[in-house]
């Protein structure tokens, strides 16, 4: 549709207006003709502004006679009516040509490539993966095997669990669908013990299956035999069996930093420089001659690719260098602004450790001060399920 929509351009295309009560009628008349619509706008109920082929549009006036639609002309545009506009201006009638012969020239190559539904996957890491298997930004469309490349891919990874490459326009957008990770299941049938996995102490113990090794109480730490993978009968002996339990024990997050009472911090001052530089396919331009007249600063890179339609982008990217000022600064802190500033600090990355918040039972705070600087202390209790199945080698 791309290439019919840019050869319309070429060729000319019509603004028309479609005035009439049966518009849906006239619509799929003409997708069941195959004649192209495109930039459709509804006004009211009974009028549609659309682009349509000059070819096309020779073929609307049975269309309109059947649906009772009235037609009309609003605007001529494309190549033939800019050269009767500019027929005298061969330079840039030259240009023109120049232009739209690029564009063409352009269209048969990758200049984008779009990665899709990556959460804990490195985007680097699978354009450079693509890179490897063929796809890169330049290559002709033609020479790239999108079937291979992606099987290729994923017998490289494990993490991905679904992938779909699409060509469109001068566009490739990799769809990918992340595997999700599976702990190791012992079968059912194979017989196991029940180890902690955390340091703590048993607040309850349900056994549904094997030997408990443990009470309420008591202190374990990771590798201790929380339940036995056997059980003892009177008349039956000894029998080994694959353990089951529920195990919830009392464990703690900490975690301690210090902080000075006179901090040098860097602080953006409103000086601001901005510097502008061209990527031509690697082939960078650079729109400056100096660096930032500033001694202290921070560096912000963007980058914008330029693109004629949604999925038809250029080999040109506008690369946007950002200069902020910064300058450097004493910072003094009372006891209760540090301790302040500290706490909520670790208090935010410590929670973020912890898998359920609501399970947290208690908070503590321990507070160590120094002639010139302060330590914190933060220790969270949480009430937790805890043991992991060992296997038994029989």
């Amino acid at each position: 549709m791309l290439l019919k929509i840019l050869l319309s351009y070429i060729l000319g295309y019509l603004n028309i207006c479609v005035e009439g009560y049966f518009i849906e009628r006239f619509i799929n008349i003409c997708i069941s003709k195959k004649i192209l619509l495109w930039n459709i706008k509804r006004e009211k109920s009974s009028i549609m502004h659309a682009n349509i082929s000059i070819k096309d549009f020779l073929e609307l006036k049975s269309i309109a006679k059947s649906t009772k639609c009235k037609v009309k002309i609003e605007n001529k545009k494309g190549m033939p009516f800019i050269l009767n506009k500019y027929k005298k201006r061969k330079i840039f009638l030259i240009l023109l040509f120049v232009i739209v012969l690029l564009i063409l020239i352009t269209s048969n190559f990758v200049w984008n490539v779009e990665i899709r539904g990556t959460d804990s996957i490195n985007k680097d890491e699978i354009i450079k993966e693509l890179s490897e298997q063929g796809l890169t930004v330049g290559k002709y469309k033609g020479k790239i095997d999108t079937k291979q490349i992606i099987n290729e891919t994923r017998l490289k990874r494990d993490d991905i669990a679904w992938m779909s490459i699409n060509l469109k326009g001068t566009n490739a957008i990799v769809e990918i669908v992340e595997a999700t990770s599976k702990p190791d299941i012992i079968d059912e049938n194979e017989i196991c013990n029940i180890v902690s996995d955390k340091t703590g102490i048993i607040t309850k113990i349900n056994v549904q299956n094997g030997t408990a090794q443990v009470k309420v109480g008591d202190m374990v730490k990771p590798g201790s035999l929380l339940v036995g993978g056997y059980i003892e009968g009177k008349y039956t002996g000894t029998r080994y069996v694959h353990s089951s339990a529920n195990i919830e024990a009392r464990v703690w997050y900490t975690k301690k930093e210090k902080m000075n009472f006179i901090t040098e911090i860097e602080e953006k001052t409103t000086n601001v420089e901005n510097k502008y530089s061209l990527n031509l396919n690697n082939f960078v331009i650079n729109l400056y001659k100096n660096l930032p007249k500033f001694e202290n600063y921070d560096t912000i890179v963007s980058s914008n690719k330029m693109k004629l339609f949604s999925n038809f982008y250029l080999p040109i990217e506008l690369i946007k260098t950002t200069y902020y000022e910064t300058q450097k600064k004493q910072v003094k802190y009372t006891e209760q602004e540090a301790t302040e500033i500290l706490t909520r600090k670790i208090e935010e990355e410590l929670i973020e450790e912890i898998p359920n918040k609501n399970n947290i039972v208690n908070k503590q705070i321990n507070k160590y001060q120094n002639e010139n600087d302060i330590e914190i202390e933060v220790v969270y209790e949480v009430i937790e399920n805890i043991g992991t199945k060992e296997k038994i080698n029989m």
